[in-house]
């Protein structure tokens, strides 16, 4: 599929974004160009220590400063991974980790043409009187640090506000919502201004029992909000992009879909929600097995017709669970050989995936929600 790309110079036109230069504006696009690229994604490696540690413990590995330096550096130098991948999302302690030979992992993989970038460390705070809404909070000495993490090689950041849907709750409300789309759209801002490209992460969590009819709506209603809240912030469009949640219904909805009933939902949504201006969409994987992201991937890039953007991946879990699986039983020592072997295998399915080019050989049934029940979704 050839992905539209505009002739006009967005960052010579007067879009209302007037406190960013034009060369501000070409940069911002440049990155957005650069993790816009057909069949290619980003690799999410930005687990805090406290996170991944519990990845590795729960496999045997001691969760110590060197051994996550060891399996960061084998995701990043993995032969021929840059056929695949044109991000990493990096923890701001990888941004100061060291290669083997002693070369700063975002200069590595900037070499390699992968383009590096942060998540800012962030904190879930409950949001009070919505019944258990969160919000994100990290907004304070914001710029101070994305000034930091772009000294340290960043070109992106990322920030991820979940939002969870409990319809006996009347959850998320719209207070929760607003709030949440408020704060991406001042992250967005922030990041800008300092030239870092903002990759906005709205997470409808795939917990949670609702419908596929009730995910559509609230995700309108979520990437309805982020957009008008991203306007009315007078973010520079061209220079922003999406990660999202593929649209599911809750893991223990009893309603079966087929993968097609997922990705004519997903496609749908797109096509009410997002601007053109946006280029590319990196779904994130969200608790789903990497067989079923890939097949609901693969599905919604063949039923995505009339859409101009990319859509790709930005996965952790999916990749990284079935690696840290070969570390089972032996005697806490990470399988360097045998993951990276893996994970090379794991890429060329989310590539082919990202073309709309996966053949199903992970399994029938791969990328269907399996309930008790069986309803068809009419699109």
């Amino acid at each position: 599929k050839t992905i539209y790309k505009s002739n006009i110079n967005m960052a010579s036109v007067g879009d209302g974004s007037s406190f960013l230069t034009t060369a501000q504006k070409t940069a911002l696009e440049n990155t957005v160009s650069s993790l816009a690229c057909h069949g290619k994604g980003i690799t999410a490696c930005d687990e805090s220590a406290g996170t991944i540690g519990k990845r590795f413990e729960a496999v045997g590995i001691t969760n110590t400063e060197e051994n996550r330096r060891s399996y960061r550096q084998m995701l990043f130098t993995a032969p021929h991974c840059e056929t695949y991948l044109c991000g990493a999302i990096l923890d701001p302690e990888t941004l100061l980790q060291k290669s083997n030979d002693g070369t700063l992992f975002p200069r590595l993989l900037a070499d390699r043409g992968i383009v590096p970038g942060v998540k800012p460390h962030l904190k879930v705070y409950t949001l009070p009187g919505t019944g258990g809404d969160t919000v994100m909070q990290g907004l304070d000495s914001l710029a101070v640090r994305c000034k930091k993490y772009y000294d340290e090689g960043a070109r992106f950041a990322k920030w991820r506000s979940p939002i969870t849907i409990d319809t006996s709750s009347g959850r998320p409300t719209d207070l929760a919502i607003r709030a949440n789309m408020s704060d991406l759209a001042r992250y967005a801002l922030i990041c800008q201004s300092e030239g870092l490209m903002p990759i906005v992460e709205p997470d409808v969590v795939l917990s949670g029992s609702h419908t596929l009819e009730e995910s559509i709506s609230v995700n309108t209603r979520v990437l309805a909000e982020l957009f008008k809240q991203l306007t009315d912030h007078r973010v520079y469009m061209p220079g922003c992009t999406l990660k999202t949640n593929i649209i599911n219904p809750g893991k223990d909805c009893p309603i079966s879909y087929t993968v097609n009933d997922i990705a004519k939902a997903n496609v749908a949504v797109l096509e009410q929600t997002l601007p053109v201006a946006i280029r590319t969409v990196n779904y994130l994987s969200g608790g789903q097995s990497l067989n079923d992201a890939v097949a609901r991937l693969s599905a919604i890039n063949q039923l995505n017709t009339r859409g101009p953007w990319n859509l790709s991946f930005s996965w952790s879990a999916a990749f990284q669970l079935p690696l840290l699986d070969l570390c089972k039983g032996k005697g806490g020592l990470l399988q360097l050989d045998a993951m990276r072997a893996l994970y090379i295998n794991e890429l060329k399915m989310a590539s082919a995936a990202a073309k709309g080019e996966w053949n199903g050989e992970g399994g029938e049934g791969d990328g269907d929600h399996k309930g008790d029940k069986k309803r068809k979704f009419d699109h």
